[in-house]
């Protein structure tokens, strides 16, 4: 059921969900490495898996920037459930951005309902970071079924989602290159297996693990658009939505490492003094310098979500750029609060623990900081985004 239908209706309901329920799993979810069923769960009860489905589907018809905004209030309680609950968002508008009519009733009114989970899975063994060229191998059965041969890793709520967003190699030889496609998988596929657990050192909660497609059975229906349709869906839906989901997910990560070094420096007493850290004039200059640089980041998120959204000229450069900027602000601010912090900080059982290990990951979630800086350039410079 939708109970919100504002940019700022829907991050209060994420907050208070976040504070309510997240928050007080977040330790269990980390140190179990648990899939995040419970907050996922209760995003979807209060309407938020449709959050960026089109009104017309029962969605709220919201764009990057309240991705962006959701994401930030569910990273600072549960960066695993964010990360989550963002890879569905970036599913369902994959699927809303060229959707048949069969397939909105199929998915994307269910997913606005509550009762569909979607996610990618794009991510090969093969090619690293390079997303955008799928090697599994697409077979066209007949007029209406393919069969797909291949290994998706990294799969984020892979084996828990109801469905999942594929892409496929061409389904004939001497195709162009970048004649790729995207299908819809869903859970049950035959052909489908899931492989291994998610061990990671941080965001242990996501189940990022491995599928394995043995002549998967995909009939037509479940095509996304046409034929050859996977790079436009990459660089136009996939990437633009990606990026802003973990870009928001980050800055919560990043702005909870802010509010415990804050915490600890108005509440830590020296002894020998009866002052508090905060009243030191080092560490007053240190958590200043810490806080501009987390709000010229967000500053950034926000207005490159916006710009997104509006088809900017230099939309792309600022989105790439947000999710690098992101990426540096939460490994550096995330470091300096521990140090903040001393040996408390420190202890392997502490929050702030658990925040810089989640925040690592940012530099290597495709596309990674240094792919995203050269597309940036490339960008800027009126290059071609994927040229030599």
């Amino acid at each position: 059921m939708r109970v919100a239908t504002t940019s700022d209706e829907v991050v209060h309901t994420a907050r208070r969900i976040a504070a309510d329920l997240l928050a007080p799993l977040a330790e269990e979810v980390d140190r179990t490495a648990a899939w995040p069923v419970t907050g996922l769960r209760a995003l979807q009860a209060a309407g938020l898996g449709g959050l960026v489905v089109p009104a017309d589907a029962g969605g709220h018809g919201l764009g990057l920037e309240a991705l962006a905004r959701v994401c930030e209030e569910l990273g600072r309680a549960c960066s695993s459930t964010a990360i989550c609950f963002g890879m569905h968002c970036v599913g369902a508008a994959v699927i809303a951005s060229k959707a048949t009519d069969d397939q909105r009733r199929r998915y994307l009114e269910p997913i606005a309902l509550g009762e569909h989970l979607t996610t990618l899975a794009l991510s090969e063994p093969g090619t690293g970071s390079h997303f955008y060229l799928p090697q599994a191998k697409l077979t066209k059965r007949s007029a209406e079924t393919y069969f797909v041969d291949g290994v998706k890793s990294f799969v984020t709520n892979g084996g828990h989602a109801d469905s999942y967003v594929i892409s496929t190699g061409a389904s004939h030889d001497g195709a162009p290159p970048g004649q790729f496609s995207c299908f819809i998988m869903p859970r049950q596929a035959p052909g489908l297996s899931w492989e291994g657990s998610w061990q990671g050192w941080g965001m242990r909660g996501n189940s990022a693990i491995r599928a394995t497609m043995v002549h998967l059975e995909v009939p037509r229906r479940d095509l996304l658009g046409t034929e050859g349709d996977e790079t436009w869906y990459v660089f136009n839906v996939v990437a633009p939505f990606f990026i802003v989901a973990m870009a928001g997910t980050y800055l919560g990560i990043v702005a909870a490492a802010l509010d415990e070094a804050r915490h600890h420096l108005l509440h830590r007493v020296h002894e020998h003094s009866g002052r508090t850290l905060a009243q030191n004039p080092i560490l007053q200059h240190r958590f200043g310098e810490l806080w501009a640089h987390v709000e010229r980041t967000r500053c950034l998120v926000l207005e490159a979500s916006r710009k997104g959204e509006a088809g900017a000229d230099d939309a792309l450069a600022a989105l790439c750029s947000a999710k690098a900027e992101v990426a540096e602000c939460a490994d550096r601010v995330t470091a300096e609060c521990m140090t903040l912090m001393g040996g408390l900080g420190y202890g392997e059982n502490s929050r702030i623990h658990r925040l810089y290990r989640d925040a690592r990951a940012a530099h290597v979630m495709s596309p990674t900081t240094d792919m995203l800086r050269t597309w940036t350039g490339r960008a800027v410079l009126g290059l071609p985004l994927l040229g030599e």
